[in-house]
């Protein structure tokens, strides 16, 4: 008689054991639409003046439900005008160009709330808000011309989560490039002053909507003790 406890608190341990070992999954990816815009020298102040078009593929890591760690890949167009500017360039000259820019980057990421659907002792949300950031590579192309260099990415968002394994993101990103030819040779220097590796005006912005799949089972057993 002894045994029937000892036997009933096996069952239920493995019953429970069983419910709380919940799936979740180690990577996802998606593709962004969004909408891209330029700080540089034919353009000082307004993000979403002259307003490109983005798009791109994104692949992340799943490290746990706060940080996650994403390889994206951007393409975007971007635009400026000189003639809309208020002050008078020397000689009263006026530039326009069009880029288009690529860029590889690597970020990091970061949940406010642990971000997921299941395992309610985890305490997960449906959504979170985030911040992004991280280096990348960036390959401009205006006027047949080309030209490559390093950038940094600082940007937020949020995600919400569709399904279980569906995910729905809205990002805006600004990124800094570590050379002053975004816009063109020819807009390198319109004001006679010289920039350095660390000290330019060209930057471009990305403000996105993203949709990603979950895959890469991963299954985590739960340890809660009440």
């Amino acid at each position: 008689m002894k045994r029937i406890p000892v036997t009933i608190i096996l069952v239920l341990a493995t019953v429970f054991g069983t419910l709380a070992q919940e799936e979740t999954y180690k990577f996802d990816a998606g593709l962004q639409l969004g909408m891209s815009g330029y700080l540089g020298d034919a353009n000082t102040s307004n993000i979403f003046h002259k307003p490109g078009v983005s798009g791109g593929f994104s692949f992340r890591y799943l490290a746990n439900t706060r940080w996650t760690l994403r390889g994206i890949l951007t393409a975007a167009t971007v635009s400026g005008d000189t003639g809309d500017f208020d002050n008078v360039l020397p000689d009263g000259a006026s530039y326009s160009f069009k880029s288009t820019v690529f860029d590889l980057g690597a970020r990091f990421e970061f949940n406010f709330f642990p971000y997921g659907i299941g395992e309610t002792y985890k305490r997960l949300k449906r959504w979170s808000p985030y911040v992004t950031a991280g280096p990348g590579v960036t390959l401009a192309t205006c006027d047949g011309q080309s030209n490559i260099a390093p950038n940094i990415a600082l940007g937020l968002g949020v995600k919400y989560k569709l399904k279980e394994r569906l995910n729905l993101g809205l990002e805006f990103t600004m990124t800094k490039v570590f050379s002053d030819k975004v816009d063109g040779k020819e807009l390198n220097d319109l004001y006679g002053i010289k920039s350095s590796f660390l000290k330019n005006t060209d930057w471009y912005s990305n403000l996105s909507i993203s949709i990603t799949y979950e895959f890469g089972k991963r299954c985590e057993t739960c340890h809660y003790v009440d």
